[in-house]
């Protein structure tokens, strides 16, 4: 949990089949609201895969300047705490319409959706997508297949709609 309120509370979560041998979550303050926004990274192993899987689950912040800080305290994170030939998975609410936020080239990442599609998942408003807001890249493995998850129940859980993708490792 990243921020808790009267009608409820919101934060990151990994899902995952397999265990985590390690995880953190990172608080990236914005200047708005000081303990709403973070990066959860977790490290799994997985059976048969000598190298971990790096996930990190993040939720930016909606102003671009925030959205800046967040990027830089992401590509810290990466830069010291994922060795280069691991695989890496970078999914969340990036809370951005332009496609900017993120410079793939820099991290080694691709975004999966426009890697199979051409073009960013609409995600937001749940009820009715026509902003790409939210990302899933990834770097050392071959993304197979990709959707936005619509409908009930997934538009009655959150305001934006979430993303799933398959791998080959």
């Amino acid at each position: 949990k990243n921020a808790i309120y009267d009608e409820g509370h919101h934060g990151n979560a990994i899902l995952s089949r397999y265990p985590f041998d390690f995880w953190e979550n990172i608080p990236t303050p914005s200047s708005r609201v000081p303990a709403s926004r973070s990066l959860l990274h977790g490290r799994i192993s997985l059976p048969g895969i000598v190298r971990p899987l790096h996930v990190v689950c993040v939720h930016f912040g909606f102003l671009g300047r925030e959205r800046r800080t967040q990027v830089r305290r992401l590509t810290e994170r990466i830069a010291e705490h994922v060795p280069e030939e691991d695989p890496l998975i970078v999914a969340g609410d990036f809370n951005d319409w332009t496609g900017r936020a993120v410079s793939e080239s820099r991290l080694g990442l691709s975004e999966v959706f426009q890697t199979l599609n051409g073009n960013h998942a609409k995600t937001f408003p749940a009820w009715a997508p026509v902003l790409p807001m939210d990302r899933i890249y990834s770097r050392g493995m071959t993304p197979v297949s990709a959707e936005r998850l619509r409908g009930a129940p997934w538009s009655k859980l959150s305001d934006h709609n979430p993303l799933q993708a398959w791998f080959r490792l």
